[in-house]
């Protein structure tokens, strides 16, 4: 580790507003209206005590200021940089949704271009939408055995450059929900070679910097940004984030102004505490707690894969698109016991007390991080047992061979429909900006084709969008809906969950171009 143990054991906004928070004499007449927990109603107070609430402070100047560091928060912040092998830090308290969004304002304007994942979070589209940037959305690899998308590879991204040497900015997103690695350091070279960033999308990585057995971190890797969700594996409070930066690539004044446009002006300073905290727990005793916690990874995925007719993703199945792998992320295929990846999380929540991060059709996937022991893996490993032996006595949610086999084919269906040229917003009438401001209408389902859809509509499998705003809805994007939904698939995005309806935009497509006597505006 590049930095200086002595100082990583500050934490300077913890500090401060413990000191401000356990003062006497004092008489509040600033917010929050339950000045230091006092007005805090009992029932709160019973449920999680009173101390907790006589931190919940605003900007005191002891405080400092998120928005114009000079105190505490900068220093808190440039300890962060140091540990985590970033030039500058900013801390994050809208969630890691607001520090994708920032990068893309900071790098994009409206009509510039963008390269960036199909399968890219929310957020990502988000920051489309405030931007008026132009998506140029590349497919993610696809492996069809294990049925995963995968990262973008170098060889996409590089198709992608030469075809749009005028982008702006290159985003991907790395490590992906199970833990699997694209070729960071391969495609930051070739966002360089047109003089141009790559932002990446962090979030499940910022224990990376501390383990020699984990992923390189993408500023290690060659990355211009990053931001990572401290709270997701480390020890921060839910919503709390961080975005680092690297190299003279990312005009950072104009990163600081989209930061503020997007976080809030109450910041919580609980988050921000716990931001330090994480921080100096991570300079201080990273590997070691990481050592643990791969240990406890190592013992469920080598146990889990002793259980007959249970497959754990491992480091041996790379493919295109998957250089390396998080292997405190447990990803375990169960449509080999005869049930959905669904209705395992069911049982395992409901009935064993046992709680995935993400159930897909036909895996489920178990993020074990410093907060986890032994227990809970005993727990896990009994939990799958419990599922196995019932698989070979219940037939209710069974998938025969036939029936898995074609919810495979579906998902490469809609893999390969993806991955096409067209739908692309690139070829699309409007942008997602445009699309979102644009004047909608809600049709029944059977009457959007070659309508524009309004929405973004995501099914897992495969966790690709099908329809994104300002898109061309066809009839193959159609049937492929109707299938997931018939194969009881879960469908995000759609303002009717029953997919009877979908929201469009009022202007037609006409033949290439746009109906002329139609307004895009409300």
């Amino acid at each position: 580790m590049d930095f200086d143990i002595i100082s990583q054991a500050k934490t300077p906004i913890l500090e401060a507003l413990w000191q401000c928070a356990t003062r006497t004499n004092h008489a509040p007449f600033y917010t929050p209206g339950h000045k230091r927990g006092e007005g805090i109603t009992q029932q709160l107070i019973d449920y999680f005590g009173k101390a907790i609430f006589s931190a919940d402070l605003p900007e005191l100047p002891e405080l400092d200021n998120l928005f114009a560091p000079q105190g505490v928060i900068q220093e808190a912040q440039e300890l962060a940089a140091a540990a985590f092998g970033a030039e500058k830090t900013w801390f994050l308290v809208n969630g890691s949704t607001c520090g994708v969004e920032a990068a893309i304002l900071a790098t994009c304007g409206v009509g510039d271009k963008i390269i960036l994942p199909r399968n890219v979070h929310n957020s990502a589209i988000a920051g489309l939408i405030l931007s008026g940037a132009v998506p140029i959305f590349i497919a993610p690899e696809y492996n069809s055995v294990l049925d995963l998308a995968h990262s973008i590879t170098p060889e996409a991204v590089a198709a992608a450059l030469t075809q749009h040497p005028d982008a702006k900015a290159v985003l991907m997103v790395c490590p992906t929900y199970y833990g699997v690695c694209g070729d960071v350091t391969a495609i930051a070279s070739l966002a360089h070679q047109y003089h141009i960033p790559l932002l990446v999308d962090e979030a499940h990585a910022p224990h990376f910097a501390f383990h020699p057995k984990l992923p390189t971190p993408a500023l290690a890797a060659g990355a211009d940004l990053s931001i990572q969700s401290t709270h997701k594996v480390l020890g921060a409070f839910t919503q709390a984030s961080m975005l680092h930066v690297s190299g003279n690539r990312i005009d950072r004044d104009r990163l600081n102004k989209s930061l503020q446009l997007l976080q809030s002006t109450s910041p919580s300073y609980l988050l921000l505490a716990s931001l330090d905290a994480a921080r100096q727990q991570m300079a201080l005793y990273g590997e070691e707690l990481m050592t643990k916690t791969l240990r406890l990874a190592d013992e469920a995925r080598n146990r889990l894969s002793q259980i007959p007719q249970m497959a754990v993703l491992h480091l041996a199945d790379k493919t295109p698109g998957f250089l390396a792998l998080d292997e405190t992320r447990l990803t375990v295929t169960v449509s080999h016991l005869g049930i959905t990846g669904f209705a395992a999380d069911e049982i395992l929540h409901q009935e064993l007390g046992i709680t995935a991060e993400l159930p897909s059709f036909q895996h489920l996937t178990f993020i074990i991080s410093l907060g986890n022991t032994a227990a809970d893996i005993e727990r896990l490993i009994e939990g799958f047992h419990v599922l196995a032996e019932r698989s070979t006595k219940e037939s209710q949610n069974h998938l025969t061979p036939v029936r898995a086999g074609l919810a495979k084919r579906l998902t490469a269906e809609a893999f390969n429909f993806c991955s096409k040229p067209a739908p692309t917003t690139l070829h699309s009438p409007l942008t997602p900006r445009e699309a979102f401001f644009a004047a909608t209408e809600t049709l029944p389902f059977h009457q959007t084709r070659d309508r524009i859809s309004a929405e973004l509509v995501c099914p897992y499998p495969p966790g690709i969008p099908i329809l994104m705003p300002g898109e061309v809805i066809t009839s193959e994007a159609l049937e492929y809906l109707q299938q997931i939904q018939a194969w009881d698939g879960y469908i995000t995005g759609c303002t009717d969950p029953t997919l009877s309806q979908l929201k469009v935009v009022k202007v037609k497509v006409v033949g290439a171009g746009l109906a002329k006597d139609a307004s895009l505006k409300q």
